[in-house]
């Protein structure tokens, strides 16, 4: 099987990260949005790849080559960015002889059975149930469980089980041919041309297609998902188990917390959920549920649910205080 990754977008929710690198390869834990999804398909067997690329798609070929050079890859530019509809069109010819195809976005991280969804006799779409089904696409299911419409952010939602992003193709040859259908008859939503009208296409002409419920989602588009995905992943054991004492002298460590390679870091409290890149220079600093990126410096920061990109510097206030009895001193305000 093949799997489509489409990773044109801007990225704007979170900019100014995105001003100088793709969205998908932001940090989160000690990995790139974009290496967590490729390593989830490596697990699962796919070896065959193709990237959607745009937006500074450069540095997106440049990552995978160097980080996956076992990878059969191809890379296809989506220029002008019309939709999700529009990427997959224009990169129809890298899947639409397959036996099936497996399409994930990249800027999403789910927990699934991959391995699971690829044997599947059908089409698949991976669901999860959300409280504003408004804001994303959504699935209704029928009578004998199989996908009935799908629809792209409704404004009066008649399900709340909001699309993630996965979605496994049984027959790759009808979903080309559908949105072939929604492009040449300028079929839109929101002005862009997108992958749900093509699926709707696909089951009014009797395409079977079922939901797949993911344990974990995140859309790491925005800071609050970023983070939020982060401390789910830095809470897998392997982080829990990492001893950092002799990396971190005179620190205090509470896990979990993922520190790269080549840091310095000193005199300072780290943790929980913080996930710090390469060759970062921290010192007497206090970071929790935060991601420092790759090459940074911090001195006297005090920081919670922050992210910092890579390259940054940050140099706080340094106190040097002799306080009585009974005396309160805030900072904050």
């Amino acid at each position: 099987m093949k799997a489509v990754i489409p990773v044109a977008g801007v990225g704007s929710k979170l900019r100014p990260h995105t001003h100088t690198q793709p969205k998908s390869l932001v940090p989160v834990a000690d990995n790139t949005i974009l290496g967590h999804i490729i390593d989830k398909l490596l697990e699962a067997g796919i070896r065959d790849f193709v990237f959607i690329i745009g937006y500074l798609g450069e540095k997106i070929e440049q990552y995978v080559r160097q980080k996956y050079p076992q990878l059969n890859t191809e890379f296809v530019v989506q220029e002008p960015r019309e939709g999700l509809g529009h990427a997959l069109w224009v990169a129809r010819h890298t899947y639409e002889n397959e036996e099936s195809v497996l399409i994930m976005l990249g800027d999403a991280i789910v927990d699934v059975d991959l391995k699971a969804i690829i044997e599947a006799p059908h089409s698949v779409l991976g669901v999860k149930k959300v409280a504003k089904p408004s804001l994303f696409g959504v699935t209704e299911v029928g009578n004998d469980e199989f996908i009935v419409k799908v629809v792209e952010k409704p404004k009066i939602p008649k399900s709340n089980f909001a699309l993630v992003g996965l979605y496994k193709i049984a027959h790759p040859k009808k979903l080309v041919e559908s949105l072939e259908y929604i492009i040449s008859e300028d079929i839109r939503t929101q002005n862009e041309y997108h992958l749900t009208d093509a699926l709707m296409h696909m089951i009014r002409n009797g395409e079977k297609m079922a939901t797949w419920s993911v344990d974990h989602w995140f859309d790491c588009g925005r800071k609050e998902t970023l983070l939020e995905a982060n401390a789910t992943l830095l809470a897998r054991p392997k982080f829990r188990d990492r001893d950092y004492s002799k990396l971190c002298p005179g620190c205090i460590v509470i896990p979990p917390v993922s520190i790269g390679e080549g840091c310095t870091i000193s005199h300072s409290i780290i943790g929980p959920n913080v996930a710090i890149g390469d060759n970062t220079t921290i010192t007497k600093s206090i970071l929790s549920n935060s991601i420092i990126g790759s090459y940074s410096e911090l001195r006297f920061a005090v920081m919670q649910d922050s992210i910092i990109g890579s390259d940054a510097s940050f140099k706080g206030f340094s106190h040097s205080l002799n306080i009585g009895d009974s005396t309160e001193i805030n900072f904050g305000q």
